[in-house]
């Protein structure tokens, strides 16, 4: 490591003032009513926007009073599980009509269904001849949102039109990341592989017969081989996480940058940005971390006993990060239950069953059962907790043999298509720059001269 990035003690005693002097009274919040994240004090986001990408639905409304019911997700008003079990009763891959649904808010017939997926894939080869040498190959990161971020960043560069933001070329961008995210996060990996691991240097062009889930596989193994489940089950993911409302942290960030007037690839550098944190698209990776320690510290997988004492351990910082949480469980928004969990858990068995991890599968199922008893005992929390999307998808990643670094990649790759999404509404809409307001607290002083300070 070089000086220049080290924390020396001139940062330290910096960063000591900093902290210092950036500090607000927690009682001005209330005071003067700040919704902080957005949010009132029940947790229910602040409204400041309208969208008909999706809807979140997780209560009714009975005489006045929020009623919390079953968790729904629509994409352009349908439902969720009608989608997956569709694609899945008709035994194809759906990410690219997910993908058309969202964006032109309806779903294609098979001739728009077959031309779409011509479009991504002529999209999909016209990744210039030189990126991967040149930019993914020559600063290879040990952070794959990072590559990706930069990689978006780049791509501004072989655009004539690049800040052209005309619906018409705004779409031919984003359709063009929706085909180019799979390879940009792919071959991230394999140079970081490469280069900082000493594996052997694998980089397979995609095909254009394959979905994106096949894609993904294809170019990731070294023997390009997958069976058909495990892309079927990789491919509901993508479809599970690729649009979550317009309030979800990455996708206001895709409405607030929009909103400015700003090109496209600095959007969605923006947005992977938020993506990319542990409280938001890195949450997965918390779930997996926290369940291989939790495989070493019970003696008995099938011990309720045990199961809710290390459960009672993490919540009151004694297991694991001790941090304080159970990670996979709760949501900002669900109580009752997760749509997108609820998809999950019966394909999990699936997989576990091919893979032999049914094992692991079922103290999954056991923790799952067990948290919210433990939560409402512990935190005294009645109001519901159920198992969140993440809560499963770490253990599907790893059952595809997905490396942790491309777990929330994946995200990405998903959530791409909501983005796209949300930045032609906030464009079509022509909506004002967005700029919440920020009361300043600040006492006034009085400038004193450098000799007398």
């Amino acid at each position: 490591m070089t000086d220049y990035i080290e924390i020396t003690p001139e940062i330290e005693e910096l960063a000591s003032i900093c902290k210092k002097n950036a500090l607000i009274d927690p009682e001005y919040y209330t005071k003067y009513d700040v919704k902080r994240g957005l949010r009132d004090v029940n947790g229910k986001g602040v409204l400041t926007g309208l969208t008909e990408v999706s809807e979140i639905r997780s209560y009714t409304i009975v005489d006045l009073d929020m009623i919390p019911c079953e968790g729904k997700l629509y994409f352009q008003g349908i439902d969720i599980e009608d989608l997956t079990n569709g694609f899945f009763e008709e035994d194809r891959f759906g990410f690219e009509e997910t993908t058309y649904l969202l964006i032109f808010g309806e779903l294609p017939d098979k001739k728009k269904s077959e031309e779409f997926h011509k479009l991504l894939a002529s999209y999909r080869n016209a990744l210039p001849a030189s990126f991967v040498r040149d930019v993914i190959m020559k600063a290879p990161s040990t952070d794959m949102m990072n590559a990706l971020a930069r990689s978006v960043l780049t791509l501004y560069s072989y655009d004539k039109n690049a800040d052209d933001t005309s619906v018409e070329n705004v779409l031919r961008q984003c359709l063009q990341l929706v085909a180019l995210f799979p390879m940009l996060a792919v071959y991230s990996y394999q140079a970081y592989s490469h280069y900082h691991d000493g594996k052997s240097l694998v980089i397979h062009q995609p095909k254009e017969e394959y979905s994106t889930a096949e894609n993904i596989l294809h170019m990731l193994r070294p023997n390009k081989k997958f069976t058909k489940l495990e892309a079927k089950i990789l491919d509901i993911a993508l479809i599970l996480h690729a649009e979550h409302g317009g309030g979800n942290n990455s996708t206001f960030t895709t409405h607030v940058v929009t909103s400015s007037g700003t090109d496209t690839y600095s959007t969605v550098a923006a947005s992977l940005g938020s993506l990319k944190g542990p409280r938001h698209g890195g949450a997965n990776i918390k779930v997996s971390q926290m369940f291989e320690d939790m495989k070493v510290s019970l003696k008995d997988w099938d011990n309720e006993e045990e199961i809710k004492q290390y459960l009672s351990d993490l919540l009151n910082k004694k297991a694991f990060d001790k941090k304080g949480l159970i990670y996979g469980m709760g949501h900002a928004v669900y109580s009752i239950s997760d749509p997108r969990a609820d998809i999950f858990k019966g394909l999990v068995r699936s997989l576990a069953e091919e893979k032999g991890r049914m094992k692991e599968f079922e103290l999954y199922s056991m923790v799952e059962k067990l948290a919210p008893e433990v939560i409402a005992k512990e935190r005294r929390i009645y109001k519901g907790v159920s198992a969140n999307v993440d809560f499963y998808s770490g253990f599907v990643y790893s059952m595809l043999d997905l490396p942790k670094e491309l777990y929330t990649p994946i995200f990405a790759i998903a959530r791409i298509a909501g983005w796209s999404a949300h930045r032609l509404e906030e464009i079509i809409n022509d909506g004002k720059i967005i700029r919440p307001a920020y009361k300043s607290v600040a006492k006034h002083k009085d400038y004193v001269s450098l000799d007398n300070r």
